[in-house]
């Protein structure tokens, strides 16, 4: 494995794989690398003759009163781990290559970017569409793989993809969890023991709202209500928001249309934590009562 830092050398070094038509897979971190980067690299791996993975903890994708400055930075513990996953390429530029002195360009998504997460952490979209595009930009990957754990962020990332017409697939990967269901996360480090068996809450809860809208119901405002609530019931949770969206368009839903796919997404704070998970349900082709 090589470590890469300089953005101009990266570049380089995949333009000279392009050339040599290598297909090459990028799977972008902030670190504090866990099984579910490790799930995202072997998907990679799978895709892609060679593999880039970045380490870069973005500070423009962090509001002021969150958790930059704290964030784990484990470095070389992460380097091992990515070496013995098979990375080819490690880049881990420093926060002034990617932002020098002068930088003034940012990159906005409206629409699937201003709810929820969106809402509630103002600015944060805006910085990861930013440093996706311009890690996209230096890696030059035929692929880019994004977990679902961070369902919007990943229709965020499409979104600026498609619009900006950049030449890349982008490939979701399922969610790693815990034995309780906990969605694996690098900030799971900061929860006690007592609150990683407690957060598997967040995941049952989740998936009750499935089992009833498998059962037959169909609103989902009302569905997302009770499922906040059911949250709120463990000791120490508080909920931040509950709700369903269209999973192809990644709007507000409040009814379940047959044939259609629907995304329940949470964010929850265990005692201060901020935890965020999320569901896929399809309806199916009929709904009793729905005219044809």
């Amino acid at each position: 494995m090589q470590t890469v830092t300089d953005p101009v050398e990266m570049q380089t070094i995949s333009e000279k794989l392009r050339l040599g038509r290598q297909l090459i897979g990028v799977v972008m971190t902030m670190g504090a690398l866990h099984e579910g980067h490790i799930s995202l690299v072997k998907l990679a791996r799978e895709q892609a003759g060679t593999v880039i993975l970045t380490i870069f903890v973005n500070p423009t994708q962090f509001g002021p009163n969150e958790d930059f400055h704290r964030y784990p930075r484990p470095f070389e513990q992460d380097a091992a781990l990515a070496r013995s996953a098979g990375v080819d390429y490690l880049f881990a530029p420093e926060a002034g290559a990617i932002y020098p002195e002068g930088f003034s360009t940012a990159i906005s998504c409206s629409g699937v970017s201003d709810l929820l997460e969106g809402e509630k952490r103002p600015g944060h979209f805006s910085g990861v569409a930013t440093v996706v595009t311009k890690l996209l930009n230096i890696t030059r990957p035929h692929l880019a793989v994004f977990g679902e754990k961070d369902a919007q962020q990943l229709a965020v990332i499409r979104r600026v993809v498609t619009d900006l017409n950049i030449p890349v697939k982008v490939v979701a990967a399922p969610t790693m969890r815990e034995s309780n269901g906990l969605a694996v996360s690098s900030r799971n480090i900061y929860l006690t023991a007592g609150q990683r068996e407690s957060a598997g809450a967040i995941w049952r809860s989740l998936q009750h709202a499935l089992d009833r809208l498998a059962a037959g119901e169909t609103g989902l405002k009302e569905l997302a209500e009770a499922t906040a609530t059911m949250i709120a019931s463990e000791s120490g949770f508080r909920v931040d928001y509950v709700a369903f969206v269209d999973e192809e368009t990644f709007m507000p839903a409040e009814r379940a249309l047959k044939g259609r796919s629907y995304r329940i997404l949470a964010a929850v704070f265990a005692d201060g934590i901020r935890l965020i998970d999320n569901a896929c349900f399809a309806s199916p082709t009929h709904i009793a009562g729905e005219e044809a």
